[in-house]
C-alpha cells in the first residue's frame, strides 16, 4: 500500500516558537525553511517569539510542527500573515497608558485638527475630558494641501498638547510625517498616528514600527483594504505589537462630503484582521452637522471607536473648522454613543480621574455614596458565577476589561462568600430580566449579607443561541440545557420542538460546558455565542429569545467598607446616580403611601419597586425599591433619614453609578 504525504504549497505562514526553544534548534527550523524556498525573518509577536516565512515555498505542515521548539504552525493565504485573523483568531486588544482600545469597550479619542495655542489645546482637553474622551488627539506637524496654509507648530505645539494630556489624564496621539521627526517625538507621544497621506510612506512606517510605540494607521483616500493592512504590516513586521486601524473615507466621485465614509469596511475589515478599527467621521463627511450621524453609524457597524475634532471656538479655527464639533455637540453625540453601545453588544469607556484630580480639582462626591466603590487595591480576581463565556463574564469584562483577573463560582452565594471572605475584589450578580423579571435568590442575598453592598450597575442585551457539538444538526437534538430564565426567554422557540426534554442548569454557560465535556450530539444548550467560542462548540440557530428587547441588569457588588474593591472602569467617573433601598411598613393604612410620599414631594424618581414575602412572616412583605439621586447629595441624606423614621425594617443596599 503507498501512503501519499500531504504537501502544501505555502505564500505565507507563521511559526510560533516555544519558550524554552535552543539557539541550535531555532537554526535549524530556520534552515528548514530556506532550503525549502522560503525567505524568513524572526521577530516577537505579543509573548511569543515567532518566525514569518513568505514565498511560494513547498512544505509539509505536520513535519514542520514536529521539529523541535516549534509550538505551532499557522498558514495564511493573505499577504499580510501578522495582521490576518487566520494567524491570530481572537481579537487584539491594543493599550495606550489606561487605555484599552477594542474588545467590548468604544473608545472615544476627540480633540482638535491641530495645536494652535497652549491655551486652545488645554481648554479643548478639558472640554472633551468632561465629555468621556479618553485620550486627546491634535496635530503639531500637518501635512496640508496647500504650502500656504497652517503646518502646526510643531515640538512646542506637541509639548503643549502633552502637558494638557498629563493635566487631564488622557494619552495623546499626534501625526508624524517623517521618519526623521519620528525619533525626536517618540518621548512626547502616547500613540503615532500615521495619516491617510502617509499610509503607503513604507520608509515611515518601518521607522515608527520600529520604535515599538502603539501606531493609528489612518486608510489612504485611494487605498483598497488590503493595501491598508499591508500597511498595517510593515508596522507589525518593523517591531510594533500594537496597531490601530482607523477608516476616514475614502475618494469618490461624490462632492458633496469630503470624502465618502465606507461603512461597509468596517465588518469586512474586522472578519480579515484582528486589530481593532476606530472611524474618524469628522474627515469622512466634513461637514460639522453630518458628523455625529456619521459617527453613530460606524458603531452600530462595529467600530470600536472614534477619533473626532472638537474646537472650542470652531468659526476660529485655524484648521478644519467646517468639520469640528463645538463640546457642546461633543457632549451629546458622547450621551448618544452610551445609548447606543448596548444595543451592538459594548459599553462606552470611561477612565476614572485620579484620586483628588478633575476639573477644578475633586471630583464631586455625593452625599449618601458611602457605599461606592472605593479606588483599585491589589490584583484580586472578580467573582461571577459559571463557566467561561457566560453572560455574567461578558457584564465583567464590560466593567472592569477583558484582562481583569476572574474567579469561577458555582452558585450566586458562593460569589458573596469570596466577595465577604476577601477573596475576590468584587462580584458580578445577575438581579433582573426585562422579560422574566427579578433574580430574587439574589436580591435575598443582599439581605443575608449586610456587609456587602451594591456599588455599580450594568444592563447587558441578552442574545441567546441554540449551540450543540461540532457534529450535530438541530434534527439530532433530543434535549436542550440552559438556565430556567433561558427557557423562559426563548419559549416561543422551544414551543417548536415539543419533542425536546428541557434540563435545567446552574447557569447558561454551565450548559455549554456540560456538552463540550461529555461530546454529547443530541444534547444542545441556550447560551450566549461566547460560551459556544469558549468551549469550541458551533451555533445551531442564532436570536432565539422571544423578545429581542431582552437585557438583564448585572449588579457589582463589594465589601461594604474594604479597601480591595476597584473602581471599575467601565462605571465612568462620576457621582452615584442612582440607589437601592429595601425596607418593611408598619401593618397600618397608608403606610407605603407615607413612605412614596416623603420621596415624592422631593423629586426623588422611583424607577422600581416590588414586593416579597419576608421569610418567616406570613403575610409580611418587604419592599424592594430603585431610585434616583439627585445631583444635591444632602437631599438624599435627608430622605433616607425621613424613611428610616417612618418604616420597621429599612436597607441601603447601595449608592452607585448605572450605566445604560
Amino acid at each position: 500500500m503507498i501512503i501519499l504525504r500531504e504537501i502544501y504549497i505555502i505564500i505565507s505562514m507563521i511559526v510560533v516558537l516555544s519558550g524554552d526553544i535552543s539557539s541550535h534548534d531555532k537554526e535549524m527550523v530556520c534552515i528548514y525553511l530556506r532550503d525549502r524556498g522560503f525567505s524568513i525573518r524572526e521577530q516577537n509577536f505579543g509573548e511569543d517569539a515567532i518566525i514569518g516565512a513568505s514565498g511560494k515555498g513547498v512544505v509539509d505542515i505536520r513535519e514542520l510542527g514536529l521539529l523541535p521548539g516549534v509550538e505551532r504552525v499557522a498558514a495564511t493565504s493573505k499577504p499580510y500573515e501578522l495582521a490576518s485573523r487566520e494567524t491570530k483568531s481572537e481579537d487584539t486588544i491594543v493599550t495606550v497608558g489606561p487605555v484599552k482600545i477594542g474588545g467590548s469597550r468604544i473608545s472615544v479619542i476627540a480633540g482638535p485638527c491641530a495645536v494652535e495655542s497652549k491655551e486652545q489645546i488645554m481648554e479643548t482637553a478639558a472640554r472633551v475630558r468632561e465629555s468621556g474622551a479618553v485620550m486627546l488627539r491634535g496635530g503639531a506637524y500637518k501635512p496640508r494641501t496647500s504650502p500656504y496654509a497652517f503646518q502646526g507648530l510643531g515640538m512646542q505645539g506637541l509639548e503643549y498638547m502633552k502637558a494638557a494630556g498629563e493635566a487631564n489624564n488622557m494619552p495623546i496621539v499626534t501625526e508624524v510625517v517623517s521618519p526623521e521627526l519620528a525619533v525626536q517625538m517618540r518621548d512626547l507621544t502616547d500613540m503615532f498616528q500615521i495619516g491617510a497621506r502617509n499610509m503607503q510612506n513604507f520608509e515611515l512606517l518601518k521607522k515608527v514600527g520600529s520604535l515599538g510605540k502603539p501606531v493609528l494607521l489612518k486608510r489612504g483616500p485611494s487605498a483598497t483594504m488590503e493595501e491598508w493592512l499591508l500597511s498595517a504590516e510593515y508596522l507589525l513586521a518593523s517591531g510594533t505589537h500594537d496597531v490601530v486601524l482607523c477608516e476616514r473615507g475614502i475618494r469618490t466621485f461624490e462632492t458633496y462630503t469630503r470624502n465618502t465614509l465606507d461603512i461597509s469596511a468596517i465588518p469586512v475589515v474586522k472578519g480579515l484582521s484582528h486589530l481593532p478599527v476606530l472611524v474618524d467621521p469628522s474627515h469622512a463627511v466634513g461637514i460639522r452637522a453630518k458628523v455625529s450621524p456619521a459617527a453613530l453609524a460606524a458603531i452600530a457597524a462595529g467600530a470600536d471607536g472614534l477619533t473626532v475634532e472638537v474646537h472650542p471656538r470652531p468659526d476660529d479655527a485655524l484648521s478644519d473648522g467646517p468639520q469640528s464639533l463645538y463640546p457642546e455637540q461633543f457632549e451629546k453625540l458622547m450621551r448618544d454613543i452610551e445609548a447606543l453601545a448596548p444595543v451592538v453588544g459594548k459599553e462606552l469607556l470611561r477612565i476614572p480621574r485620579p484620586s483628588g484630580a478633575g476639573k477644578g480639582g475633586a471630583l464631586p462626591r455625593a452625599a449618601g455614596s458611602g457605599s461606592s466603590a472605593p479606588e483599585a487595591g491589589g490584583d484580586l480576581p472578580v467573582a461571577y458565577c459559571g463557566e467561561s463565556g457566560a453572560y455574567a463574564e461578558q457584564a465583567l469584562n464590560r466593567v472592569f476589561g477583558e484582562d481583569a483577573p476572574r474567579l469561577q463560582t458555582d452558585s450566586f452565594k458562593g460569589i458573596f462568600d469570596a466577595v465577604l471572605g476577601g477573596s475576590a475584589s468584587a462580584g458580578v450578580v445577575p438581579v433582573e430580566n426585562s422579560l422574566t423579571g427579578s433574580v430574587h435568590e439574589n436580591y435575598d442575598l443582599f439581605l443575608r449579607y449586610p456587609d456587602i453592598a451594591l456599588v455599580g450597575e450594568l444592563k447587558l442585551r441578552i442574545v441567546h443561541c441554540l449551540i450543540a457539538h461540532e457534529r450535530a444538526d438541530i434534527d439530532s437534538i433530543r434535549i436542550v440545557r440552559s438556565h430556567p430564565q433561558g427557557f423562559a426567554q426563548c419559549r416561543e422557540f422551544l414551543d417548536k420542538h415539543p419533542e425536546w426534554a428541557l434540563e435545567p442548569c446552574t447557569t447558561t454557560a454551565t450548559a455549554v460546558a456540560s456538552i463540550a465535556r461529555e461530546g454529547a450530539i443530541r444534547v444542545a444548550a441556550i447560551a450566549a455565542e461566547a460560551a459556544a467560542k469558549a468551549h469550541g462548540l458551533k451555533v445551531l440557530r442564532e436570536g432565539i429569545e422571544t423578545n429581542p428587547l431582552n437585557y438583564t441588569r448585572f449588579a457589582i457588588i463589594s465589601r461594604r467598607g474594604g479597601d480591595t474593591a476597584p473602581v471599575p472602569p467601565g462605571l465612568g467617573s462620576g457621582p452615584p446616580n442612582k440607589a437601592s433601598l429595601v425596607f418593611s411598613v408598619p401593618d397600618e393604612p397608608g403606610s407605603l403611601f407615607a413612605c412614596l410620599k416623603i420621596m415624592s414631594e422631593r423629586g426623588i424618581n422611583l424607577s422600581k419597586l416590588e414586593s416579597r414575602p419576608i421569610q418567616g412572616k406570613p403575610w409580611e412583605y418587604l419592599f424592594y425599591a430603585d431610585v434616583s439621586i439627585p445631583l444635591t447629595g444632602e437631599l438624599f441624606d435627608g430622605v433616607m433619614d425621613e424613611l428610616k423614621g417612618s418604616t420597621v425594617d429599612f436597607y441601603h443596599l447601595g449608592s452607585y453609578r448605572a450605566m445604560l
